[in-house]
């Protein structure tokens, strides 16, 4: 019976996000965004800001959480920068699914990340993230990646000591990213690659897996010292080394098994890495959805009069042409999701790009 009440897992997938598309764009409009709260002094200096969905609205999430991330929330993300040589303002506007994000959570987000591309006149470049395969470009902006449990009607500031919740802690990542994740408190999760922290509220027990990267302790370290820090320093700690005499003892400390329900293998790649390109057209007085090409893709197999859905299996570009149509361009980034969701990988990030404002990650994508 217990299964009727749990979280479902990336229920978002199987949406037709009714909420993103045409009907969304045709009825946004700037003086809208101009009346939402949350967007004042969006984008006006270089720097992150983040936003989370709490029940419709748009809450600034605080700075000093920026990274960290519950996994029944949907947040937005604005990165505001400049190039070299020129003062204008560039952004790039992230909407970030938790894999327990409900519907209306990320539906909410994706209306008004185009609330705030209308409101910064459609300068930023668009991107959907999904918990766990997060684009390259996100990943860059923190120095680490922390997945709690839970979601807005969570909290976790201010528990007392009889209250702390028995939780296992996955740090797994290398020198570009590290990644901190709230696991399910199951045994089979543990590892040689990675470090685990079990926190057992007053009693911190770190295990580091023989395949471990030097980040991964490193990180975990940090990890340590700042629940102990939050805790007054009241938290004892002890350090297990997976091919030391003392490593298995670190499973003596687990009160709990929980299923190991969070296994993502069902979304994991296929076998195949061939590159395909897809185009969006009205042409015709309907909308017609193609394969144009598959294998290699170059700048040439583009057309400035329609959208094309690039897949290279890492992330889906939408490139939208310069004279694409209002309806063409307002459904491209919906039908990229709909035709993630009848493949192997739908939880690829997804960037929409316009033609001659193209990222250096479409860019590198392509052949020269």
């Amino acid at each position: 019976m217990s299964g009727l009440v749990k979280a479902k897992k990336y229920d978002w997938k199987d949406s037709n996000l009714a909420l993103f598309g045409s009907d969304v764009e045709k009825n946004v409009k700037k003086e809208s965004a101009e009346q939402e709260p949350a967007w004042k002094n969006a984008g006006s200096q270089v720097g992150i800001q983040i936003w989370r969905i709490v029940k419709f609205k748009v809450q600034p999430w605080p700075k000093e959480d920026y990274g960290k991330f519950f996994e029944g929330d949907s947040y937005i993300i604005l990165n505001t920068y400049k190039e070299q040589d020129t003062d204008q303002l560039l952004y790039d506007v992230h909407f970030w699914i938790g894999r327990h994000s409900t519907q209306d959570e990320y539906g909410t987000a994706a209306y008004k990340t185009v609330e705030l591309d209308t409101l910064l006149d459609d300068v930023p470049v668009q991107h959907r993230e999904v918990q766990g395969h997060e684009s390259e470009l996100f990943k860059s902006y923190f120095k680490s990646i922390t997945i709690m449990k839970g979601g807005a009607e969570t909290g976790f500031r201010h528990v007392k000591p009889e209250e702390y919740k028995q939780r296992l802690l996955q740090i797994t990542g290398n020198k570009q990213s590290v990644t901190v994740t709230e696991v399910p408190l199951n045994k089979n999760r543990v590892t040689a690659k990675d470090v685990f922290v079990l926190d057992n509220g007053l009693e911190i027990f770190q295990w580091n897996g023989e395949e471990c990267a030097k980040e991964e302790k490193y990180k975990a370290v940090q990890v340590v010292q700042q629940i102990r820090s939050e805790r007054g320093g009241k938290p004892s700690v002890e350090v297990f080394d997976q091919n030391s005499d003392d490593g298995s003892t670190f499973f003596d400390h687990f009160n709990d098994n929980e299923d190991d329900d969070d296994d993502d293998s069902e979304y994991e790649d296929n076998d195949n890495k061939t590159p395909e390109l897809y185009r969006l057209s009205d042409s015709s007085g309907e909308f017609e959805f193609e394969r144009t090409k598959e294998g290699r893709v170059f700048k040439d197999d583009f057309s400035s009069k329609d959208v094309f859905i690039f897949d290279n299996k890492k992330e889906v570009f939408v490139w939208i042409g310069k004279s694409a149509s209002k309806s063409e361009n307002q459904n491209a980034l919906s039908y990229a999701h709909k035709y993630l969701q009848g493949t192997q990988h739908p939880l690829l990030p997804i960037t929409c790009v316009k033609e001659g404002k193209e990222n250096k990650f479409f860019r590198s994508a392509i052949a020269a």
